[in-house]
């Protein structure tokens, strides 16, 4: 039975306006492309991710709640600024469209390092692949059309504070994923 399991990740909020600018490079990124070419994040939706746990059981929430405590206790906020669009694994084959960060990024890496071995406590295995800092705009559908994509497209460097970690559960639906916030844990001011 799957109802003692949730899909979480870990993540960091945005500010409305980093959203609004966010979803506004996308359409201009993707100005010229047919619909289905590449899958936009919904601008709500939006978010820094720092971990994805997947499937969790419902019992190891508390302890996974203890640790995210512990951890924003023992970090300061911090400021980043959004730097120009992107792509993984790069612009001539794109998979993932994104926006990248800069800013305080060594306090943001630190952050998501600690978090690392906090989830490896718990279980979880070892990313493989290293936090690459960045805000998805979108993931590629049709390769041949995303070809096409605005590349030149410059993004305003707007600044943001980062003041506190969310856990968040995902569900997925046919409409497309919903987010829940299960957990919101202030950094230390």
């Amino acid at each position: 039975m799957m109802g003692d399991k949730i899909r979480l990740f870990v993540a960091i909020d945005l500010p409305e306006e980093v959203k609004d600018l966010l979803a506004a490079t996308a359409v201009q990124l993707g100005h010229h492309l047919p619909k289905r070419a590449v899958r936009w994040v919904h601008r709500e939706q939006m978010h820094l991710t720092l971990r994805f746990l997947g499937d969790t059981a419902v019992a190891q929430l508390p302890g996974l709640q203890q640790e995210l405590t512990q951890l924003a206790a023992q970090h300061q906020p911090f400021r980043l600024r959004l730097s120009g669009v992107g792509a993984f694994p790069n612009q001539k084959r794109p998979r993932v469209v994104w926006v990248g960060l800069a800013g305080d990024v060594a306090p943001l890496k630190l952050l998501q390092s600690e978090l690392e071995d906090r989830m490896v406590g718990l279980g979880w295995s070892r990313e493989k692949r290293l936090f690459n800092p960045h805000l998805t705009l979108g993931r590629v559908k049709d390769a041949g059309q995303a070809r096409r994509l605005h590349w030149d497209v410059q993004v305003a460097e707007v600044k943001f504070g980062v003041t506190a970690v969310q856990l968040v559960q995902s569900e997925l639906r046919p409409s497309g994923a919903v987010y829940t916030v299960r957990q919101t844990v202030a950094l230390n001011p």
